[in-house]
């Protein structure tokens, strides 16, 4: 991706379309700064006054619970204004075009959009037509990207193990038809983790492993073997076609996300999932609930993420790319 869109001229975020082709240097300026968003465990929500006078609308063209009430937790703990946009039961069944919305909503005062779309592109399609000074979160937009999950999901790993370069990483499930493995892939290969597994059926398998700089497997022992961190992920069927499910309902089984299946990775693995998960489908919830899973933490996570990008987008950081923690944002 051009990241022309994403970027300033001094290369600090503008918008966040993906997580393919932000610098390192970028993203772990997001991850730090989003440290100084998430308290201890056990301590009050941090609320900071970085976005007074601001107005976030979450514009979601497509139904979310998690990702939504997160955005909005984060704006409003920036102390932001936020709207909350159904779309799918406003404008839009009257006939009024995507960006229509976006340039009624802008005259309005809007500063940021949060925007989750069922159409690959949408983000960078609003992104190329917002307004000088108003800034696009893609929250998720069709199969191809969700910047935010990714940040949170890296984010959650380096609390727990530091050193990318050093670890082994098992994705298992819906890859294809799945934006979060996606802009996870991205993250992490930035970040310098080499060895990433694609786990599933065939049918659930890019065409072209290689190209992504990973392997695919559908032999679970294999792309489990001594992983450090294995994330399931939801089979998207609002994206497949009746016949590919047909030919995966054995998939618990095969790839589930169980004790059977996890013995073959270490001891202490991560186990991750974006949510929402669906029991005794892609994870058991003993697996889910156990010590290993950071599940709970990763939500938690998303709301320092979040923030984050909000802050540093919204200019409220004089920091360039390359700066280590914003401190000043406490």
């Amino acid at each position: 991706m051009n990241n022309d869109i994403q970027l300033d001229a001094d290369g600090r975020l503008r918008h966040l379309i993906t997580t393919e082709g932000l610098p390192r240097p970028l993203i772990e300026q997001i991850l730090d700064t989003a440290e100084s968003f998430v308290p201890e465990m056990g301590a009050p929500p941090k609320k900071v006054p970085l976005l007074r006078g601001k107005t976030v609308f979450n514009l979601f063209f497509e139904n979310s619970t998690r990702t939504r009430t997160t955005f909005e937790l984060a704006a409003k703990r920036l102390s932001a204004d936020v709207i909350n946009m159904d779309v799918g039961t406003s404008s839009r069944t009257k006939g009024e075009d995507d960006l229509d919305t976006l340039f009624t909503l802008q005259a309005m005062g809007a500063d940021i959009f949060a925007i989750r779309h069922p159409d690959n592109g949408a983000a960078a399609r609003f992104a190329a037509h917002a307004a000088p000074g108003v800034a696009i979160v893609n929250a998720g937009d069709g199969s191809h990207a969700h910047p935010t999950q990714a940040l949170l999901d890296v984010f959650t790993i380096r609390r727990h193990r530091p050193d990318f370069s050093n670890l082994r990483v098992a994705i298992v499930g819906d890859i294809v038809h799945s934006r979060v493995a996606h802009s996870t892939i991205h993250a992490l290969r930035t970040l310098g983790t080499r060895d990433i597994r694609l786990v599933g059926p065939a049918e659930f398998l890019p065409a072209d492993p290689a190209a992504l700089g990973v392997s695919a497997t559908e032999n679970i022992a294999a792309g489990l073997r001594d992983a450090d961190v294995v994330m399931g992920l939801r089979i998207q069927r609002e994206r497949i076609a009746d016949e590919t499910l047909a030919g995966v309902d054995d998939y618990h089984r095969r790839f589930g996300l169980n004790p059977t299946n996890l013995a073959h990775a270490r001891p202490d693995a991560l186990i991750m999932h974006p949510g929402p998960i669906n029991r005794d489908v892609e994870i058991t919830a003993d697996v889910a609930y156990s010590g290993q899973s950071v599940i709970l933490e990763q939500v938690r996570n998303g709301i320092g993420i979040r923030m984050a990008v909000m802050a540093l987008i919204a200019g409220n950081s004089a920091a360039p790319p390359s700066a280590r923690p914003v401190h000043g944002l406490v």
